[in-house]
């Protein structure tokens, strides 16, 4: 369980194809405490560390992960968002992530607002029912705040902090990014739709 509070950036030092799956090796500030067993996000997604050594860790994405997430399309010297599972007497200072993704989005407006950055992504249909405006979603493991929705995309705004400390720096125009949406909305949707079904 994370908390969406980014601690550090990992540069992507080495990418090997095993059958299916994925190694990907990271170098961070994180990477020489790391240790074998630990979940780390990696742009939110939870990944389990395999190897340490000389300040760099590893992890293994599976190709079911690498089907639903935008660590299939990393490359060496890529960057990617890293963040610890939070402690329980620690403070929660963004929201409930799972790390687990549901979904890709692309990247489709980034504004400079000469202090805040906006960033608007593609929605897909089948997911507008788990955005409102001032929910909380995570993209690419970011704890962020919606803040405009339309039929087809939604926005949330980057302060110079957050810009700065997380790979949203790094983002261009058709950028794919990880979203995983409120657990809250996620367990009221399934509710409300097994309420209509017992009812049909």
């Amino acid at each position: 369980m994370f908390c969406g509070i980014v601690e550090s950036i990992g540069l992507i030092t080495k990418i090997e194809h095993l059958k299916t799956n994925v190694k990907i090796s990271i170098q961070s500030d994180l990477s020489n405490d790391a240790y074998i067993d630990q979940s780390i996000s990696h742009n939110g997604v939870c990944l389990t560390v395999v190897e340490v050594k000389n300040g760099v860790h590893a992890v293994i994405a599976i190709s079911e992960t690498l089907d639903r997430t935008n660590l299939k399309s990393l490359k060496e010297g890529d960057f990617v968002n890293l963040e610890r599972s939070i402690k329980a007497d620690q403070r929660i200072d963004g929201h409930f992530v799972q790390g687990h993704t549901d979904c890709t989005a692309d990247c489709i407006k980034i504004e400079n607002l000469d202090g805040s950055w906006k960033f608007t992504f593609s929605l897909d249909q089948q997911y507008k029912n788990l955005v409102v405006m001032k929910g909380s979603i995570a993209v690419n493991g970011t704890s962020l705040t919606i803040s405009d929705i339309t039929e087809t995309s939604f926005s949330v705004s980057i302060i110079p902090y957050t810009f700065e400390h997380t790979i949203f720096k790094f983002l261009k125009i058709g950028s794919p990014v990880n979203i995983e949406f409120d657990i809250l909305g996620k367990y009221i949707q399934k509710n409300i739709k097994t309420h209509i079904s017992s009812l049909s």
